[in-house]
């Protein structure tokens, strides 16, 4: 069975070597010394050769569609930011080049430059073959209802190429709000992986569909993990609230705009639970499956999707029929 996942993370330590490390801090990332644990991740990012590519043959995955995860150019000022994301394309560029059959690409965009985030998205997908583009979450503060970014929807509509709101750190404000004067690092772990990252990607779903964005881009296609990040279970709670008085301004009510234009993948969540809530919602016309490699394991992914309670047809959807269709990569 064909095998195509989504949310598969890379990073060169040259690109990273241009931002300032002073920059990275304030930004939220982990400093300090690094644990074994975290090394090895590390090195994975790195890969985009034979390691890689054998961690997705023990797995059985056919192919990954790549996408740099940060630190990245949002650190970085408009001019630098967009010869940065250049460069990280082209890299990525290359690498799908030399291995077509197993990766494809996720631009990176510029979003500090707003005058050129939309024109190097086009140039992602019509020179380089990219398949859409993933943000990793606010760019200083700034989510993608800003009108600084209502060319880019466009674009991204125009193109008919996702957009995969992946979770990013959050700004400092929230940060010390929320998740500081914890033990240890336990407020890190609640500002990312635990909870925040996958709050902070639902607001911002609810946020394009409240502010009118997705209405505004009718055919704007939108990707989220983590099976829904949460969305599933609150769909309806979101419709009894956000009734049509609370939202004149919205021509359908809001899960029926995420319904319409949000498609979500498994990426790391690999138990029944979560996976009930967006089959009961999402249906299996929209979920797509996904490991959030290497930060999830590939072989750990591949046993989940093996061992779901669906039909052989519902299975290969997931595993490879609904991203061929969104991507438009070949069957």
């Amino acid at each position: 069975m064909r095998i195509i996942a989504l949310e598969e993370h890379f990073n060169d330590p040259s690109l990273i070597g241009r931002i300032d490390p002073d920059a990275i801090v304030r930004r939220g990332f982990p400093s300090g010394d690094t644990p074994p644990a975290a090394k090895k991740r590390e090195a994975a990012l790195h890969d985009l050769g034979p390691d890689r590519l054998a961690d997705m043959d023990a797995a059985g995955i056919s192919l990954q569609v790549l996408s740099i995860v940060g630190p990245a150019s949002d650190l970085l000022p408009a001019g630098e930011s967009l010869a940065w994301a250049r460069d990280a394309n082209d890299l990525l560029a290359r690498s799908v080049r030399a291995n077509p059959g197993r990766y494809a690409g996720f631009a990176h965009l510029p979003m500090t430059a707003t005058d050129a985030v939309a024109d190097e998205l086009e140039r992602a997908v019509t020179e380089l073959g990219f398949r859409g583009a993933l943000i990793n979450g606010t760019t200083e503060g700034r989510f993608l209802d800003d009108p600084l970014y209502a060319p880019l929807l466009a674009r991204a509509e125009a193109l008919d190429v996702p957009l995969y709101l992946h979770p990013g750190l959050p700004p400092e404000a929230v940060r010390q709000a929320y998740y500081d004067h914890l033990p240890g690092k336990t407020g890190y772990f609640l500002s990312t992986t635990a909870w925040g990252w996958h709050q902070e990607v639902a607001i911002h779903v609810l946020r394009l569909v409240l502010s009118g964005a997705l209405d505004r881009h009718r055919g704007l296609k939108i990707i989220i993990g983590h099976m829904g990040e949460g969305l599933p279970a609150m769909l309806a709670r979101c419709d009894d609230v956000f009734s049509a008085g609370a939202t004149p301004h919205l021509k359908r009510s809001v899960s029926q705009t995420i319904l319409d234009q949000v498609w979500i993948t498994i990426s790391a969540f690999f138990t029944l639970p979560p996976l009930m809530a967006a089959l009961l919602t999402f249906g299996t016309d929209r979920i797509l499956f996904s490991v959030d490699y290497p930060f999830s394991s590939n072989l750990a992914a591949r046993q989940f999707l093996d061992t779901l309670p669906l039909s052989p047809a519902d299975r290969m959807k997931i595993a490879h029929g609904n991203a061929e269709r969104l991507l438009k990569l070949k069957a």
